[in-house]
């Protein structure tokens, strides 16, 4: 199924959380503070991270950056923050999803879910060339001109949406839909979206004030340039 880290300094929270992770089959390692983190996560090479905003001697926006430094692995932000600029915060820094506390845990469980499910693909789809960008959609692998780009697995989701419609307009919502597999999560709203972009472009774009790729179509939504 997979191997998950989980960080987070309340051991109460922490063990509801494993518990229902193993039931569903995942492997589950634990860090308790943000110092921990990074060392638990080079050796047990996790598949997707819950990572705790509030944590000691490290705040968790620092962990999710160094994380991200390392790996394009799917971090999920847990916060028991309610204001919107919170929530953005993380995905600035690099969180793919994030869930505010308190939850249930059968959500954490489907939002891992989601974020773990492989997009799948037409056959002769699997590789795109647009530019400078190369796109192979079967091992979720960009590179710019021959370079690898390191992009977490929402941003990927995102890309391979539009680059594979060039020209077509995609609403806010639909980029939900798509990048997330699921359309269940009601806290995820249109600004998430526009944080995602805003990073994506910052990893393919040349420009990012005058982006060549993602385009911004007013009122409506984002494209991928119709232009080859």
């Amino acid at each position: 199924m997979g191997k998950i880290l989980i960080v987070e300094d309340d051991s109460e929270i922490r063990q509801i959380e494993k518990d229902y992770l193993e039931k569903e089959g995942y492997v589950v390692v634990e860090a308790e503070d943000g110092d921990e983190a990074l060392p638990v996560f080079r050796n047990e090479n996790p598949d997707i991270v819950i990572l705790d905003l509030n944590l000691p001697y490290k705040d968790g926006t620092e962990v999710c950056k160094e994380l991200r430094n390392l790996s394009g692995v799917p971090i999920i932000l847990v916060t028991a923050r309610t204001k919107e600029a919170d929530e953005l915060i993380g995905l600035e820094v690099g969180a793919d999803d994030y869930i505010k506390k308190p939850f249930s845990p059968r959500i954490l469980v489907a939002r891992v879910k989601a974020l773990l499910k492989r997009p799948e693909y037409e056959s002769g789809q699997s590789l795109l060339q647009i530019g400078d960008l190369e796109i192979d959609l079967e091992k979720q692998l960009v590179k710019k001109k021959g370079q690898s780009v390191n992009l977490t697995a929402v941003q990927f989701n995102i890309l391979a949406l539009i680059a594979k419609n060039t020209g077509r307009v995609f609403s806010r919502n639909e980029l939900i839909e798509g990048s997330y597999d699921t359309y269940d999560f009601p806290d995820i709203f249109d600004r998430t979206i526009d944080s995602h972009i805003k990073n994506l472009r910052k990893q393919i774009e040349d420009d990012t004030k005058n982006p060549q790729y993602i385009l911004t179509v007013r009122g409506k939504g984002y494209k991928f340039t119709d232009k080859k």
